[in-house]
């Protein structure tokens, strides 16, 4: 997007705030959706979708980096493209969502139904090793494609590798399906759930036989309760229930604390590159520096099941909570350094150490929504605490732009990172 308007990082900007803000408003749709169909349902609407929206996204750059006039000649078939990469990129993240409130949220819990409490824990730490591996070494993938090949080859590899990718996800995800006979018992139960019992049928039945039978005399009492009708209908609401499910959960509290840590720049983002560009660091310095958060964020996975199974989930939250804001104290510390790349590098350094506090945290609040929230709100909860992370995901963006000084941002968005993560050890307790 940066090559395709050079000048601006508009296009760039506005990508991160549609990926944030669709996955923020239909988030709660997306778990409401995935906890009223079946397995087997969900696993071919979420690749097949998932996959088509980001070959798209993708032939559509190719199309805009072979025709590089296009903007100058026909500027409405430019802005079209690039409407049609931002919907396509939203809508693909959010069946992405899907698949991972499935696997993550309801795949793991059944798999490990009746085994020893150490199994879920370490296939959390696993599935969080695998995404922390993929997030490593993808960027690298490309990066290595853009400098020796083009950038117009990057992105058409990423449409064929979606193309090629979904008969191979699916083979793999069915094997485990097909393996496993506790899902398809699982996907049974979801059926049976979402059809009405005989207690609801009845109340309707009720309901309708009420609004039959009401004469004058009962237009007044109606009257009265209208506001009672207008809670009650927008409660029925897929986006309002699933909120209503969630605040309804005992862990609410550690799921807040975990979205409040989204609201931050110390992450190797967008914004703290260009701050660190700003300050003069090569480029190479900062690869290697998130290579090096990567890594300890792998670590992390390994070092979390030793944690859980010595102390507990809670204890090991706790910890890994305190342990980040430690790093993270070091991290505000370098605004007072004199030095600007002394500076930079404390900054690094503190971000990089933090990354094996933040992901047990992680792992932690997730094991705990796994075990207290019941099966039949599980999926529903997974959507909305990922939309509530999009939310201060995109506050972040936005705070970017009102305090776009790279300066301001050092001295006063890091100390309320700090602020924001004290604020979550509150919710803990």
């Amino acid at each position: 997007m940066i090559n395709v308007w050079p000048d601006s990082l508009a296009l760039a900007a506005a990508y991160g705030v549609v990926e944030s803000a669709s996955t923020a408003l239909f988030g709660p749709v997306v778990g409401r959706l995935v906890d009223k169909f079946t397995y087997i349902k969900v696993l071919r609407l979420w690749l097949l979708s998932q996959n088509f929206s980001f070959m798209i996204a993708g032939g559509t750059v190719v199309a805009l980096l072979l025709y590089e006039d296009v903007k100058s000649e026909n500027f409405i078939v430019f802005l079209s493209f690039i409407l049609l990469i931002n919907i396509s990129g939203a809508v693909g993240v959010l069946f992405t969502l899907a698949g991972t409130i499935l696997v993550e949220r309801e795949w793991v819990v059944v798999i490990s139904e009746g085994q020893h409490p150490g199994v879920l824990t370490k296939m959390n730490a696993t599935i969080r090793r695998i995404d922390l591996v993929c997030k490593l070494f993808a960027p690298v993938v490309s990066g290595f494609i853009i400098s020796f090949v083009s950038l117009t080859a990057s992105a058409l590899t990423l449409a064929i590798w979606n193309i090629l990718s979904v008969c191979l996800q699916y083979w793999l995800l069915m094997s485990v399906y097909n393996g496993i006979p506790a899902l398809s018992e699982s996907s049974q139960k979801r059926v049976y759930r979402s059809l009405p019992t005989d207690s609801e049928r009845s109340s309707l039945t009720d309901e309708s036989r009420n609004s039959h039978c009401l004469g004058d005399n009962d237009l007044e009492p109606l009257g009265h309760g209208w506001m009672r009708k207008v809670i009650e209908r927008v409660s029925r609401i897929s986006y309002f229930s699933a909120w209503k499910v969630y605040l309804e959960q005992d862990v609410v509290l550690p799921g807040i604390a975990l979205a409040l840590l989204y609201f931050t720049v110390l992450s190797f983002g967008t914004l703290m590159t260009a701050a660190l560009e700003w300050q003069g660091i090569p480029a190479y310095i900062i690869g290697i520096a998130r290579g090096t958060s990567a890594t300890i964020g792998i670590l992390a996975t390994f070092l979390y099941p030793v944690l859980e199974s010595q102390l507990s989930t809670l204890r090991t939250g706790l910890w890994s909570i305190w342990s980040q804001w430690t790093c993270l104290v070091v991290c505000v510390a370098s605004i007072w350094v004199p030095n600007k790349l002394g500076a930079a590098y404390l900054l690094m350094g503190g971000v990089a150490l933090s990354r094996l506090g933040l992901w047990m945290f992680d792992l932690a609040v997730i094991q705990q929504m796994q075990d207290q929230v019941p099966e039949s709100d599980r999926c529903v909860v997974g959507g909305v605490q990922n939309s509530l992370q999009s939310v201060l995901d995109l506050t972040t963006y936005v705070m970017g732009i009102i305090i776009s000084n790279p300066r301001v941002i050092s001295h006063f968005v890091f100390s309320v990172n700090l602020c924001m993560e004290c604020e979550s050890i509150c919710q803990l307790y």
